[in-house]
């Protein structure tokens, strides 16, 4: 079985326009289908790969031109500058989940397979999904599901966990996928148990969060006319993507200058995201959700605000 099939290649190898001297960063390594794919078109260039999943070392080609990066690339800035790289050429980002995770059930993430409920991205830091269930209060159950999900009657699911954690705590996904199957409308369990999962994971991970900050850094280093790739899953990171490439900030709006104009940092160059064909999401049922949009880094001078 393949650990990760890149999604888009073809896209996204199109949209970081590579210049083989050029310097690249690839902030989800994972499988490595992409970062290959960006070796093969480099010459001199560098392309900065990060991962925090340990289990994804065991891809690692044998290059000259690849720098690898242990970390999450929420700092990609910081992570950049201590390997001398200040200022880089593109930026790739696969978000969500890895195929290679969601296939280990020992990793939490699926609703296919009974395992300890963790679901961290890197197993050896922050807290795992049992100890979120176990110690969040009545209302920070409630605001992370209200913000992370769009799922109905919210408070059958919340009492549901406080009912259940009060005899014994959940500490696997069989029995977090028991306790969800009388609460799901009729026709839609998976629908509902998937966004369960989805809700607690992007939690333990601070997905929004990560990106936000990931993407306020890849301003900073990407020179003018570097591009910035990126493709999301679900339509919370889609929209956040979207507002920063229009706006210069994940939410809210840029203010205007004296003549009405809005400076910020990236022009977007699809209008529309990219989506997969139809041969790709028989060949890759993965790719049917993806979302790829690109943007390139303007010459104007930039701050992040607040």
């Amino acid at each position: 079985m393949s650990y990760h099939d890149p999604v888009l290649l073809a896209e996204c190898l199109e949209g970081l326009n590579i210049d083989p001297t050029g310097s690249y960063v690839d902030v989800t390594f994972g499988g490595g289908g992409h970062s290959k794919a960006i070796l093969e078109k480099l010459t001199t260039g560098k392309l900065y790969a990060f991962d925090q999943d340990p289990d994804a070392k065991a891809n690692l080609p044998e290059h000259p031109n690849l720098v690898f990066i242990a970390a999450n690339f929420r700092y990609i800035k910081n992570h950049l500058r201590l390997h001398g790289a200040r200022q880089v050429d593109g930026i790739l980002g696969d978000l969500g989940v890895s195929s290679h995770q969601f296939d280990i059930g020992e990793r939490g993430f699926s609703i296919r397979f009974d395992g300890p409920l963790d679901m961290r991205m890197n197993p050896s830091s922050g807290i795992s999904a049992a100890e979120v269930l176990e110690t969040y209060e009545e209302q920070a159950l409630y605001d992370l599901f209200r913000k992370h999900t769009d799922i109905k009657g919210l408070r059958s699911l919340i009492n549901a966990l406080l009912m259940a954690r009060a005899t014994k705590p959940l500490t696997t996904t069989a029995e977090l996928r028991e306790l969800c199957e009388p609460l799901a409308p009729r026709g839609q369990w998976h629908k509902y148990v998937a966004q369960v999962f989805q809700g607690l994971r992007m939690e333990v991970n601070s997905e929004l969060e990560v990106l936000e900050d990931m993407l306020y850094g890849a301003i900073d280093v990407l020179k003018p006319g570097g591009r910035l790739v990126i493709m999301s899953y679900h339509s919370l990171e889609d929209r956040m993507v979207k507002n920063f490439i229009r706006e210069g900030k994940a939410s809210g709006q840029t203010e205007s200058d004296f003549y009405g104009v809005k400076h910020v940092p990236l022009k977007a160059i699809t209008r529309k995201p990219v989506v997969a064909s139809a041969e790709e999401n028989a060949r890759n049922p993965r790719a049917t959700s993806a979302k790829l949009r690109v943007a390139e880094r303007t010459e104007t001078e930039w701050n992040r605000g607040e």
